[in-house]
């Protein structure tokens, strides 16, 4: 009987004492979906006191992302679980002038303000970059868009499916026959928000270590996903023809075994594609001239993957693994999001940890600090639960937040 899937996964408690070593560092994230919470989520695992902005009715729009689950009637709300952990929640309308009120005082407290609106909205709401830094000199800025804020595609849309296509992803992988392979994943949002995360730590270290004053970070999505693209543009610029295989190394891929399993494996160094060689029974193929090197191998890449798929395709999963690492080959087995949960090294490592009493499994803070590393301090909010209290914080009394509620320009809890 197969264990269940989280049987082998480490229990953490929530800890609202822990600090991190971001800790004093105010985040105010007026973003949406999932870069600018990719973002956010690196600082506040470190310890980052973030505080996400989000409308009085919906909330942030990634809280509607859900998944269909039996026990979740109205859906699994997972992303929200794990992307808006260890934050605060303050839900205002925005519209109302004295909710607005109460958002300028909040940024005016603020190290950082996150935003990913189309490019013009923050100045039409009164906030542009100018007037926060004349109030709040320190600030850093960061202006979350699909094209950036400048050049004459940035008042288009900007969703990541479309920069996948258009940064050469979508090109690069495509599909057996033609098509081109769009990622299943925000993948763009999540490179971007990283990058972000860093792009920040880098502002902040101007500010507090070398006196200087607060900028604005133009992160687009774009930008982000051709940095991780490889050269390949550097060889279309150079040869004057785009990259002609998917492949960078001969042998390499992935290979379905006899029990319905599969494996990557990949030999990319010389050396590498001779133990491969050697553990499928055909030592002498690294000297023959049409696999010796990896150009060559690459020409000749369909002579390789017939005698890898016939190989690995006679073998149950764990014995290819097996007689693969024997040999010192790069090799490992290709896991669902299921059965990645059961895998030893995972557990072991505590890479996904179950929060104890809400049952929800999510990734542990990466990366790991020795020194000072982060931890889970609170659960995703509910909408506006923190709405009085980050109120009360900036000198607001019990008739002010009232009188908002009233005309429901804030909601509390």
């Amino acid at each position: 009987m197969t264990p269940p899937a989280t049987a082998m996964l480490p229990t953490i408690r929530l800890d609202p004492s822990l600090r991190g070593p971001l800790a004093g560092i105010r985040v105010v994230d007026l973003s949406r979906l999932v870069a600018g919470n990719m973002l956010s989520l690196q600082l506040a695992d470190f310890g980052a006191d973030v505080i996400k902005v989000e409308a009085v009715g919906t909330g942030d729009t990634l809280r509607a992302w859900r998944e269909t689950h039996p026990d979740h009637p109205e859906g699994f709300d997972g992303w929200w679980r794990v992307y808006g952990r260890n934050k605060r929640s303050l839900a205002l309308d925005l519209r109302d002038a004295d909710a607005m009120g109460w958002l300028r005082r909040l940024i005016g407290t603020a190290q950082v303000l996150v935003e990913s609106f189309r490019p013009g909205t923050l100045e039409a709401m009164g906030l542009a970059p100018g007037a926060l830094h004349a109030a709040n000199p320190g600030l850093v800025i960061v202006r979350l868009s699909g094209w950036g804020q400048t050049g004459p595609y940035r008042d288009l849309p900007g969703f990541g499916s479309l920069i996948e296509g258009f940064c050469g992803f979508a090109d690069k992988h495509r599909q057996p026959d033609g098509t081109p392979g769009l990622p299943n994943m925000a993948l763009a949002d999540m490179v971007t928000g990283l990058t972000g995360a860093f792009a920040v730590m880098a502002a902040l270290r101007e500010v507090e270590v070398r006196g200087g004053s607060g900028q604005v970070i133009d992160l687009s999505l774009l930008e982000p996903m051709l940095a991780i693209m490889g050269p390949d543009v550097t060889n279309a610029a150079a040869t004057g023809r785009p990259a002609e295989t998917l492949k960078i190394a001969s042998p390499r891929g992935a290979y379905r075994c006899a029990d319905g399993g599969w494996v990557s494996l990949s030999g990319s160094t010389d050396s590498m594609a001779r133990r491969v060689f050697e553990a499928i029974g055909k030592p002498g193929l690294i000297e023959d001239p049409r696999f010796a090197t990896n150009a060559a191998r690459l020409a000749h890449d369909e002579e390789i993957e017939a005698m890898l798929r016939d190989f690995v395709g006679g073998m149950e999963r764990e014995a290819a693994l097996a007689l693969f690492r024997a040999r010192g080959v790069t090799v490992g087995p290709i896991h669902n999001a299921a059965s990645l949960l059961r895998d030893p090294h995972v557990a072991a490592r505590g890479v996904y940890v179950e929060e104890a009493g809400a049952g929800t499994v999510m990734h542990a803070v990466t990366p790991r600090l020795a020194g000072t590393p982060g931890g889970l301090r609170r659960p995703a909010p509910r909408c506006g639960e923190h709405s009085a209290e980050i109120l009360a914080e900036l000198g607001a009394q019990p008739e002010d937040v009232e009188t908002l509620a009233k005309k429901r320009a804030v909601r509390c809890g």
